[in-house]
């Protein structure tokens, strides 16, 4: 009998655990792996990047059986990440190191990113202006 992958398993109880003890969880990515959708220009020359995936460090986490997803900002600016389970080669806790590697599996089938979702109303509406103000 085939089995599923345990990694996503593994991966949220991992995550789980590094952040019940107060450690900063990273994931240990091969950005080269199709359906990796990551800043480039974070990569390393081993075409790795570490991303920091607290809670206080990304918005809407989803550890799914398929992949990792959230967004996050790199140098100010937002990202949608997206990492198929197949290309995380670890998580580790910041602090101590304690935490689990892996070995790459690449996917038979390369998995398709998410498309971006449009706001509400599903048109091309323009986003609407601030209703803040400067009050000196």
């Amino acid at each position: 009998m085939e089995m599923t992958s345990n990694r996503p398993y593994l991966l949220r109880a991992i995550y789980e655990w590094l952040v019940d003890n107060n450690c900063t969880p990273h994931l240990v990515v091969f950005a080269n792996v199709p359906g990796v959708v990551v800043p480039q220009q974070h990569i390393n020359k081993d075409g790795q990047i570490i991303l920091n995936i607290a809670p206080s460090a990304v918005k809407d986490l989803f550890i799914a059986n398929e992949a990792v997803s959230f967004s996050a900002r790199f140098s100010g600016v937002v990202h949608n990440i997206y990492v198929p389970c197949g290309a995380v080669l670890g998580i580790y806790g910041r602090e101590n190191g304690q935490g689990m590697m892996f070995e790459l599996e690449l996917p038979s089938t390369p998995p398709t990113p998410p498309e971006p979702t449009k706001p509400d109303g599903g048109g091309d509406t323009p986003p609407k202006k601030s209703f803040l103000k400067v009050v000196k």
